[in-house]
């Protein structure tokens, strides 16, 4: 019997690799003879690029940057890969939530600069550029990266802008740099929100960065300001652009400053990693990530392992952290069965301190559910 395991990190618990490690444990602990492959997986997010460098051969190049506040240098750096020739620059390694405590995350301030800093030495390279940008702590609308390479954000006195969502609405022209020709870049997202509005950066993501009400409202102005000084300056409409509030608006600022083209995060990825080989011939797939819900089956790395499946007529079993959707609605989605870390009389604290233990007897209770030899 051929299983792929191919799961997302728990977030805060487990990276993507160990959390397929636990689960092939605890499925080996039930049928030692099972042939199973392992494929983790990320959504463009923290550990993209790890991922990747692992599947494709890559080489990481370190570079120290500007992290998510200015004052803030972090340990960074960008992924080359061999197969296929591109570069990854993961924004989470260098603007991403993560990096800030509670306290400290305060998206009026923070910035895309050091992703800028990634970028360009990217660049340098010659090869097109990936950009991921799952996991960010910004909402400046990518300014900060192109203040990097060289872009003016002027205000009414001829004065630069500050760092941070909070300095846009003070943007009064925008100065490309005399340098203009970059690689290509294309930005791996799955979102579909816009810049603005009731679905955009600042109100559905300012929120999850630690914006306030009142920073909402102020980051929101800020994007729409932003977004009509690039229509006049720069003759783009990046209002109406799928994706663009990805990462506080970043993807729209790479389509803006960079030229950047928007593509799949997680076909990418599995593409690249061989998910679609590794199913040929395989009876189950299982998936999973910290927490499954119906979110879960639009553009993450769960719902790209279903449609992989569907494909290659593979049963697919769902391992998380907690699981929110019903039996009901998971078969409907094309899941066989599902199990949680997290049920009555464990709390979700419990669980994520204590999750590849949890993962493994979740994983030997699935084997024994489906894989056992009959007797």
């Amino acid at each position: 019997m051929k299983i792929v395991v191919a799961l997302d990190s728990f977030k805060g618990s487990l990276d993507a690799c160990t959390a397929c490690e636990a689960v092939a444990t605890g499925l080996r602990a039930v049928r030692h003879d099972l042939r199973i492959v392992m494929k983790p997986l990320a959504d463009g997010g923290e550990g993209t690029a790890d991922i990747l460098m692992l599947a494709c051969d890559g080489e990481w190049r370190p570079e120290n940057v500007t992290g998510p506040l200015p004052h803030m240098a972090v340990d960074a750096g960008y992924t080359m890969l061999k197969r296929p020739d591109v570069c990854v620059v993961e924004m989470a390694s260098a603007s991403g939530l993560t990096l800030l405590d509670a306290k400290h995350r305060l998206p009026l301030r923070t910035t895309t600069f050091g992703t800028g800093q990634l970028l360009k030495a990217a660049f340098q390279t010659g090869k097109t550029t990936w950009l991921a940008v799952g996991g960010s702590a910004t909402v400046d609308g990518g300014v900060g990266a192109a203040m990097a390479l060289g872009w003016q954000f002027l205000d009414r006195h001829g004065k630069s802008i500050g760092f941070g969502g909070g300095e846009l609405d003070k943007l009064a022209k925008i100065n490309p740099p005399s340098h203009r020709e970059w690689p290509r870049v294309e930005v791996l997202c799955d979102v579909s929100n816009s810049l603005c509005g009731r679905h955009g950066a600042a109100k559905i993501f300012g929120p999850q960065k630690g914006a306030t009400p009142h920073a909402v409202e102020k980051l929101e102005h800020g994007l729409h300001h932003l977004a009509a000084i690039i229509k006049r300056d720069l003759g783009m409409d990046v209002l109406s652009l799928r994706g663009g509030g990805a990462a506080g608006g970043l993807a729209a600022g790479a389509v803006a400053f960079f030229g950047a083209t928007m593509r799949s995060g997680i076909e990418t990825i599995i593409g690249s990693i061989g998910l679609r080989r590794a199913l040929a011939h395989a009876d189950w797939v299982i998936t999973g990530e910290g927490s499954f819900d119906a979110q879960s089956l639009h553009g993450k790395v769960v719902s790209g392992v279903i449609a992989e499946a569907k494909k290659a007529s593979v049963k697919v079993g769902v391992i998380a952290g907690r699981i929110g959707l019903d039996e009901e609605a998971s078969r409907a989605a094309g899941i066989s069965a599902s199990l949680a870390l997290a049920v009555p009389g464990i709390t979700g604290h419990y669980a994520m301190t204590h999750a590849r233990n949890l993962l493994e007897t979740r994983a030997r209770e699935f084997a024994l559910q489906h894989f056992a030899k009959k007797s």
